[in-house]
């Protein structure tokens, strides 16, 4: 009669399973509960306003067009500064640019190319000074810049929008037109 084959170890093979298995989630307690290990950084450089009505709401003379994400900046004492910013980041945009557009309310420079201008019917509560807003195609505020934000960390944060949310549409024009 042929001898069973011995297992070796088999103790160890069961608490190396249970290890496997049960430590990753006790692990994951643990960070969670006491906060270990849990990065503090943001990915966004600009402020999340959940206070600001949809562009649509806003009391501007005119409509925007919606289907793009926007720009919107209100122009006051840096008016000329901040526009000049605003359309260099723009072009920096590359190939993407023509998903973003450039909203400016008031202000009495001249207008740059591809910039569109309003003016304030009556100047809410919730505006500031040479602020800039991101808007999503809808016209929901995403994130709002202070004057004195930082042109590379405005550009980081809309490339990371518009990488997040691709676009369909224009994609699927191209799979049509393609065939």
């Amino acid at each position: 009669m042929p001898k069973p084959p011995t297992i070796r170890h088999p103790r160890l093979k069961v608490l190396a399973l249970i290890a496997m298995f049960g430590l990753p989630p006790l692990v994951a307690w643990t960070m969670v509960n006491w906060q270990v290990g849990i990065p503090d950084e943001r990915t966004a450089h600009g402020e999340l306003v959940p206070d600001i009505p949809p562009l649509s709401e806003w009391p501007i003379e005119g409509r925007h067009d919606e289907g793009t994400w926007v720009l919107a900046f209100d122009c006051a004492e840096r008016c000329e500064t901040l526009s000049d910013q605003w359309w260099r980041l723009h072009r920096a945009l590359g190939r993407e640019a023509p998903r973003v557009s450039r909203l400016r309310v008031g202000g009495d420079a001249d207008l740059l190319p591809g910039e569109q201008m309003t003016q304030w019917q009556q100047v809410p509560a919730w505006r500031s000074a040479d602020r800039l807003w991101v808007l999503d195609p809808q016209g929901h505020p995403v994130l709002g810049y202070g004057p004195d934000a930082d042109a590379r960390d405005v550009l980081d944060d809309v490339n990371r929008l518009l990488r997040m949310n691709p676009d369909t549409g224009r994609r699927g024009t191209r799979e049509v037109a393609g065939s």
